[in-house]
């Protein structure tokens, strides 16, 4: 299986916090490959600078330092967050949702942040 690890879960992830459920850990380590997108990296970065996070910018950008994949924005990956339903009007998870179906990939997601045909853990 290869996961796309949305921002939270990758950090929760690198720190080993106790947030992340023992069932995500398990599905992270037993997949095939886990990427994480240079959108949640941008993500993070903007929820810093305006406050909402602290993390260093640093160990944000280290995606392969953690053993994880860096998944790059491409066109198709831009292009596909038009054919999204309306419904979901965050453009950071609109693009992973969209990478996530071009690539393809598994999206999970906290139970509290479900998208529609999305896993949640």
């Amino acid at each position: 299986m290869r996961l796309l690890l949305e921002n939270r879960i990758f950090l929760w992830a690198v720190a080993g916090s106790t947030s992340l459920k023992s069932q995500a850990r398990l599905l992270i380590e037993a997949a095939d490959q886990a990427f994480v997108s240079a959108v949640s990296i941008w993500e993070l970065r903007m929820k810093a600078l305006l406050g909402g996070i602290q993390v260093d910018p640093d160990e944000m950008a280290a995606i392969s330092d953690s053993g994880f994949i860096e998944l790059p924005i491409a066109s198709v990956h831009a292009a596909g967050v038009g054919w999204l339903p309306l419904h979901q009007h965050d453009p950071f998870d609109r693009l992973l949702i969209a990478q996530a179906i071009a690539e393809p990939l598994h999206l999970p997601r906290q139970p509290r942040q479900p998208f529609p045909a999305m896993a949640n853990w």
